[in-house]
């Protein structure tokens, strides 16, 4: 007979280890697997800041966030270990998000977190605490389908977190149990006052933890210094309208503090970071069709081979806060693969993910996702140099 988290054994016989971020979202986990007899540990992990996010809120991993996932822990009488994974969080996420946006590219360091130190060096970590599973406060749900486990979409749509989720690979899947895919997230926070929780009301932690004023170019500049070097403003014909202060400080789509004067409204449709340039255009030039991507992860029930040459039907999510629409994705016979967004998206960046989906419903499969290599709108960006402006 399997227990509540499709396990063999009885709760009390069955080891779990919980990712405490210090948040109500994993402190509920906790306590919902402890109150079920699990023997649960809570292991907390310390990224970045070494204390100095202490009187910060809406961060994660850091300072206070300890001393709250700590206090939990002590609430709910379970062992609870933190660990510094601060280098090698710097290594994964922080290092890459910068060379990311130094190349004109548009990072998710979530994502990366999560493919990285969560669930390949924690997930590690949980097996050698000789933990049957390990479970997080993420919203989405797992089930046994067939011979595998697969990843679906939560009950509480508006908190979907499975964009964040496309790089686990089946073995990951197989050990990782999500307890709150199935709860929405005002009953989340009412179960946490109900259970005497000190974080029931702390609000939700940022996307983008290690950034502590908000502003990502102060991190990339930190690391790299002199990463902002000024270049021109050009427009898709070519003429230079003015001088940007570095493409770190710009992203695809963005319309406001640009700096020019167009009787027309003009939007950032692309970065060259090899010639410094900002390349800005009217708004269908934003409208992608196709994207070139990179790193594929597959969780689909199909193999490669078994793709149709006219396009494997998906639906595709290019925004963590997009629904996912209809698009069809081609496994190339160079070994490549693109996707075709049916009915276009608006602001698609090299960097961000395209996260594939079996449907747009609820419990709807989380068949995979890549990292946008290149992307190819309606309006043809010509490769640009610059001429002097009129």
């Amino acid at each position: 007979m399997l227990n509540s988290l499709d396990l063999p054994g009885r709760p009390e016989d069955t080891r779990v280890v919980v990712a405490m971020s210090g948040g109500v979202d994993s402190s509920v986990t906790a306590a919902l697997l402890k109150h079920q007899g699990y023997d649960v540990i809570g292991v907390t992990l310390q990224l970045y800041d070494h204390g100095k996010a202490m009187h910060r809120t809406g961060a994660c991993c850091a300072g206070q966030d300890i001393q709250d996932a700590r206090r939990v822990a002590e609430h709910l009488d379970i062992p609870h270990y933190v660990l510094d994974y601060e280098s090698r969080f710097k290594e994964a996420v922080i290092d890459r998000f910068a060379e990311s946006y130094l190349a004109g590219e548009t990072p998710v360091p979530c994502v990366t977190c999560n493919q990285t130190v969560k669930f390949e060096d924690l997930l590690a970590t949980a097996k050698e605490f000789g933990a049957d599973a390990m479970a997080t406060g993420h919203y989405i749900a797992s089930k046994q389908v067939g011979n595998r486990r697969v990843l679906t979409r939560p009950t509480d749509e508006d908190r979907d977190q499975t964009y964040f989720l496309f790089a686990t690979t089946q073995d990951q899947i197989n050990f990782l149990r999500f307890p709150l895919g199935g709860m929405p997230k005002p009953e989340a926070r009412a179960l946490a006052r109900e259970l005497g929780l000190s974080v029931a009301d702390k609000q939700d932690s940022q996307d983008i933890c290690f950034v502590p004023t908000g502003k990502y170019t102060d991190v990339i500049e930190r690391l790299h210094p002199g990463a902002a070097e000024p270049g021109d403003i050009v427009h898709i014909d070519g003429s230079v309208l003015g001088e940007h202060k570095g493409i770190i400080r710009y992203t695809v789509g963005q319309r406001r503090g640009l700096g020019i004067s167009s009787s027309d409204p003009l939007y950032v449709v692309k970065l060259d970071a090899v010639r410094k340039q900002v390349i800005v255009g009217p708004r269908e030039a934003l409208v992608t069709r196709r994207l070139k991507l990179r790193e594929v992860n597959w969780l689909g029930p199909q193999t490669f081979a078994e793709f149709p040459e006219t396009g494997m039907e998906i639906y595709a999510k290019v925004r963590s806060t997009r629904p996912p629409k209809q698009a069809l994705l081609y496994a190339k016979a160079d070994g490549g693969f693109e996707v075709e967004l049916l009915d276009g998206e608006e602001g698609v960046a090299p960097g961000q993910a395209c996260v594939f989906y079996s449907g747009i419903e609820p419990e709807a499969q989380l068949w995979g996702g890549a990292w946008i290599a290149s992307t190819q709108t309606d309006v043809a960006i010509p490769d640009v140099v610059g001429t002097a402006a009129e």
